[in-house]
């Protein structure tokens, strides 16, 4: 029998229920489709009729502060199926407290929400507490986000059919029916949607620029998005001062769209990660099967702190998720953020990741002519706080700023940096903006008080 919060949710979801998430076809070698626009906000909420609640739980994450989880169904597939999470301070047990602002998150690549703005919670590395979204929830804000599609599909799964068609324009699709999920259960089932401040870290910042295009040809009154923050992700790049990254990009996409229009939908980088880490825990110091000359823990090392040279075509010489020492080219350690907590936060990848996203992203990247997710960026007109990692994609992701209608005075840039221009390598990671030590009197401080205020 379900418990009484559940069926309250349930009660709520009748009339509210989760958005379906349109489809869109996979792009073709050299061109990438989709619809050209969202469905209307009245499309949205009528659509909220046809989805159904599979699951909804609340765990105490740290004291006073609970994260609530909605499983809902966002179309016919086994598969198709997003979580909304919030966390929030409550006034009692079960009883969130009123008044806080909100904000959604969007994860990136390999970890869903949880491992992308919960980690600590898994982890006895690090406080409990040490976690973005509980900090933010300290800060009296109402946090929500989502776990995208591919985050529910499970380790044993060897047909990956079902992903054929989920690019970029499933997931901003998802993501805007979770913020009117959000939204609603924010207003106990109000008809009104209140907007709110996007936040998306890696892919879910350019998910997060899909979404604010894509809403761009909407009536004000239909926008959900009303402020944004990218975090360390570039969505386009200038063709006179990447010309190197663009050129990277463009062979990945030569490399990868082919192997999508093959059959290949999925990219279990993931499942490789869970792998490597799994290792390093249970014979740290044996020889590794996945890297010639480095022991388990050394390879699990240079996954975080030297990640471009895992990467098939690096588009950054020197990117990584974690700042390292090393002796020579091994990896002794890592500089910023706790060698434990890192590895306890990798085996909270998802092993699975459909690829359409990944193949648009390369072909917005390369600078490909016929793309529906950036020909409105010019009429999005919304405060933008951009934040990078001097030893991620950093000031890469400025390029994209340009290309925005927000005013200069309505777009601010904190980009972490730590050590010389020529020591990149080594700097702030990718990861550590949410990992490191000190990201939480660095780094997280700078966001909230820009979103108390946007």
């Amino acid at each position: 029998m379900r418990s009484p919060f559940k069926w309250m949710v349930c009660l709520l979801l009748c009339v509210v229920g989760p958005a379906m998430a349109s489809e869109a076809p996979p792009p073709e070698p050299g061109d990438v489709s989709s619809t050209d626009a969202p469905p209307d906000f009245e499309g949205l909420v009528e659509s909220l009729t046809a989805g159904r609640l599979l699951d909804a739980s609340r765990r105490v994450v740290d004291e006073g502060i609970a994260e609530y989880s909605y499983t809902v169904r966002v179309g016919s597939g086994d598969y198709d199926v997003i979580t909304v999470h919030r966390v929030v301070a409550e006034l009692l047990p079960g009883i969130p407290r009123v008044g806080q602002k909100p904000v959604f998150l969007v994860h990136g690549d390999l970890w869903g929400f949880r491992g992308a703005f919960l980690p600590s919670v898994e982890s006895s590395a690090v406080p409990r507490g040490k976690s973005f979204a509980i900090y933010l929830a300290r800060q009296k804000m109402d946090v929500w986000g989502i776990d995208l599609r591919w985050v529910h599909v499970p380790a044993t799964t060897t047909d990956f059919t079902f992903m054929q068609s989920w690019n970029l324009e499933t997931h901003l699709q998802d993501v805007r029916a979770g913020m009117v999920l959000a939204s609603q259960l924010r207003s106990l089932g109000l008809s009104s949607v209140e907007p709110m401040p996007l936040l998306g870290w890696s892919r879910g910042a350019a998910i997060g620029y899909a979404v604010l295009n894509a809403e761009a040809k909407l009536p004000a009154n239909q926008r959900l998005v009303r402020a944004f923050v990218p975090v360390d992700m570039a969505y386009v790049l200038d063709e006179k001062t990447a010309v190197n990254q663009r050129a990277a990009a463009c062979l990945g996409y030569k490399m990868l769209s082919p192997l999508q229009q093959s059959g290949v939908y999925v990219e279990s980088s993931g499942q490789f990660l869970l792998e490597l880490v799994s290792l390093a825990n249970s014979f740290p110091k044996a020889s590794s099967d996945y890297m010639e000359g480095f022991t388990n823990r050394e390879a699990a090392l240079l996954a975080g702190s030297a990640t471009f040279k895992l990467q098939p075509v690096p588009l950054l010489d020197g990117y990584h998720f974690t700042g390292g020492t090393f002796s020579g080219s091994v990896p002794t350690g890592l500089t910023w953020t706790n060698e434990r907590f890192l590895f306890d936060v990798m085996m909270q990848a998802s092993p699975f990741q459909s690829i359409g996203e990944q193949v648009e992203t390369l072909a917005l990247w390369c600078g490909s002519p016929s793309q529906p997710y950036n020909d409105r960026l010019h009429h999005v007109k919304v405060p933008v706080l951009y934040v990078g990692a001097a030893g991620g994609m950093g000031d890469l992701g400025l390029a994209t700023l340009a290309q925005l209608g927000t005013k200069d005075k309505d777009i601010s840039v904190f980009i972490v940096k730590r050590l010389s221009d020529g020591a990149r390598a080594l700097d702030y990671g990718h990861a550590d903006l949410f990992l490191a030590s000190d990201a939480e009197q660095l780094v997280w401080p700078r966001i909230a008080s820009w979103l108390a205020d946007p």
